[in-house]
């Protein structure tokens, strides 16, 4: 189920129109009795912009709070979602092993399937808990030289492992300027998170077949690695809004996808604690996307 407060929105905003028309209203009011008293007048006026200007941003912020909600009540939507499905395949599963005489071939097919949705479940909570120790972690975490070549490789070995693909539909192309190694400084663990939430983006959203192709540019003191996909893309008003914690684009095939609009919050987030940044591009709906991590060679200071 998916939460909306739309009408909410609606009211809020109302709200502060008729306040800002009543609060324009009275002021005419007060200008036109008070046009021949110097003070009267110049004080009503500044108070009357500070009160227009308060009734503004409490809408504004009020606005903000709905939709945050919004996403917050669709998060755990999502999740609650996540963590139900696999534990009742589980535990259905164990019943039927547990009531039943099962030949060994359909118990290994069983076995399989359990497997399978533990590992779901075991995504689910490792990607809430990694939301939040990103957010609330210093960015002088520890870092160390590493490979970015050889972490992109794995990382998309292991994509192509988990989601049963063949070799060719994610492809690296190193750069014509980059060798077979591009040492960086950085957390291991949390730059294969990010690189990982970028590839399984590029296989869920690419329903009718993955077709991705992965670029790493070596450019001085800064290394970019693009992640191109050809699915079902973003609108260019969503671009930056799927960066934010729990959103998800308002998109028929979006929604039907299991997701707890937390990937790309994480990818920004240890982005900027590495001092670098992310961005989406896509030229629009059915047009793919293109994932951009951007990462400084040396140690810097995270930018929030």
């Amino acid at each position: 189920m998916r939460v909306t407060r739309g009408p909410a929105i609606v009211i809020f905003i109302l709200l502060g129109i008729c306040l800002v028309g009543l609060a324009v209203t009275l002021n005419v009011g007060w200008i036109i009795l008070n046009w021949r008293r110097v003070l009267p007048l110049v004080l009503g006026i500044p108070i009357f912009l500070l009160l227009i200007a308060g009734v503004v941003v409490n809408t504004v912020f009020l606005v903000r709070e709905v939709r945050r909600n919004e996403r917050q009540n669709n998060f755990l939507n999502a999740v609650t979602h996540e963590l139900k499905t696999p534990i009742a395949s589980i535990r259905l599963y164990l019943e039927t092993l547990q009531r039943h005489n099962v030949a060994e071939e359909k118990r290994q097919e069983f076995y399989a399937s359990m497997l399978a949705d533990s590992e779901r479940l075991l995504s689910t909570v490792e990607q809430v808990l990694k939301a939040g120790e990103v957010a609330q972690r210093s960015s002088r975490n520890t870092r160390e030289e590493l490979d970015l070549v050889a972490l992109t490789r794995s990382c998309i070995a292991a994509t192509i492992t988990r989601h049963h693909l063949p070799p060719e539909a994610i492809v690296y192309h190193p750069a014509p300027n980059a060798g077979e190694a591009i040492m960086i400084s950085g957390n291991v663990e949390d730059l294969e998170t990010a690189l990982l939430n970028i590839l399984n983006n590029a296989v869920k959203y690419s329903p009718d077949g993955v077709r991705a192709t992965v670029r790493i540019a070596d450019r001085g003191e800064w290394i970019t690695l693009q992640v191109s996909d050809h699915g079902i893309g973003i609108p260019r008003a969503h671009l930056k809004g799927v960066f934010k914690r729990f959103y998800r684009v308002p998109n028929r095939v979006v929604l039907r996808t299991k997701g707890t609009g937390l990937g790309l919050f994480l990818v920004r987030s240890i982005a900027r604690q590495h001092g670098g940044d992310a961005r989406a591009q896509s030229s629009g709906e059915g047009l793919g996307t293109t994932i951009t991590l951007e990462l400084p060679r040396g140690l810097r200071p995270g930018a929030e």
